[in-house]
């Protein structure tokens, strides 16, 4: 009998003791023996579920418990998430999580503390929830050099701008629709500003890496700006439009940003619909893969973190080898990053702006008195510079 402790009793953490209770057969056999919750840590008491005979309000009574080998933090957050998780390495306990922004800020440094004191820091639903991502970044293309990374990484954004594609709504309404059906926080901001998939594209970039890449210095946009006008002209394209996590190699380094993308359909994330998540990947040897699946989530999310809790079980006494350095890596600036972009000016504007950016093709004018059209590649920084001189209504990169 392994004893785990889990902190916190929301989604995910009751999710992590529902499944532990219905297949506590399968967990037992792939672990090689049963796995047992003794603790549950919350501030709040859950009279009338079953729970609540092992809830405590006190981290010291799971900290001190020699029993308990293994805690599950899924408080969400930096604090006190960080201080517990640090405190149980440091007491030879093994700490699995499902949280992205203590990875993301704290990760290499819990990766070394677990080294220390010969325990593991395991984050498999940090990234993309159910989706087995990170164990097939550090166990199964170990061989390969990984040259691109491009993920829909939020299932919020994805949902959102799938039936603004579908209907033709407006940003804000379609907001409040995800909102009311649960998809949207009531403060939605790091889902739509980008910054929930910025924290996972830096925990991903740092695995295939000998160096980390801290989220603070990723290019980061979000969906907002996106109207339905700009729908119809994507529609106009055959494209459609997706809030992407990136990371690209090239010989001179890396660029990883997050930002809206327009998708040709023969791209694999260009069929990514409503509240799922995928990740591509381009590899020298095996070359692009993407896995696929449901993104958050209480039973999918809680699904990784048992899947973690096995391994720790399996690996006691034993590290877990999990590529994820504290050196800092330097990402290539962002303002030389080369893409097209698709942008909307005045119909008045155009002949102005065409002097400044190579137009590539000149798209029908949907919009009365508007002009629409596909750039040539280009770099930010020559893109900001146009734009700074040319009022400009909307523009959007496009993928290639």
């Amino acid at each position: 009998m392994v004893y785990i402790s889990v902190l916190g009793y929301g989604t995910v953490g009751s999710g992590v003791v529902e499944v532990l209770k219905q297949n506590k057969d399968i967990a037992a056999r792939h672990a090689g023996q049963e796995i047992e919750v003794k603790y549950v840590l919350d501030l709040r008491d859950f009279p009338g579920d079953p729970v609540q005979e092992k809830i405590v309000h006190d981290f010291d009574i799971i900290l001190n418990d020699p029993e308990v080998e293994i805690v599950v933090e899924v408080l969400g957050g930096v604090e006190p998430a960080y201080t517990f998780t640090n405190q149980a390495l440091c007491a030879g306990k093994s700490v699995v999580t499902s949280n992205k922004e203590l990875v993301a800020k704290h990760g290499a440094a819990l990766m070394e503390t677990a080294k220390a004191h010969r325990t593991n820091f395991l984050f498999e639903a940090s990234v993309g929830g159910g989706i087995p991502i990170i164990r097939a970044l550090y166990a199964s293309l170990t061989a390969d050099h990984i040259t691109e990374i491009s993920g829909i990484m939020n299932g919020t954004t994805n949902y959102i701008l799938t039936k603004m594609y579908e209907e033709g709504a407006q940003f804000a309404d379609v907001l409040s629709q995800a909102q009311a059906y649960g998809y949207a926080e009531r403060d939605p901001s790091a889902d739509v500003d980008g910054y929930d998939a910025c924290r996972k594209i830096a925990i991903l970039t740092s695995l295939t890496n000998e160096q980390s890449v801290n989220y603070e210095d990723i290019y980061t946009e979000g969906i907002r700006k996106i109207s339905a006008e700009d729908i119809r002209y994507i529609k106009q394209m055959g494209r459609n439009v997706r809030l992407l996590a990136c990371a690209r190699k090239n010989e001179r380094g890396m660029y990883a940003m997050v930002a809206p993308f327009l998708l040709e359909p023969d791209h694999p994330l260009f069929h990514v619909n409503d509240v799922f998540n995928a990740v591509y990947i381009d590899s020298d040897m095996l070359g692009a893969t993407m896995f696929y699946g449901k993104g958050a989530g209480k039973l999918p999310t809680a699904s990784a973190v048992v899947s973690d809790v096995i391994d720790a079980v399996k690996h006691r006494g034993a590290l877990i080898n999990m590529n994820l350095p504290a050196q800092q890596m330097r990402l290539l600036d962002f303002d030389s990053f080369v893409c097209p972009f698709f942008v909307r000016v005045r119909r008045e504007d155009l002949p102005e702006i065409q002097k400044l950016l190579p137009v590539a093709q000149e798209l029908e004018p949907l919009i009365e008195n508007e002009a629409a059209f596909i750039t040539e590649p280009v770099s930010q920084a020559a893109f900001a510079a146009a734009e700074a001189k040319v009022p400009v209504i909307s523009r959007i990169r496009i993928y290639t």
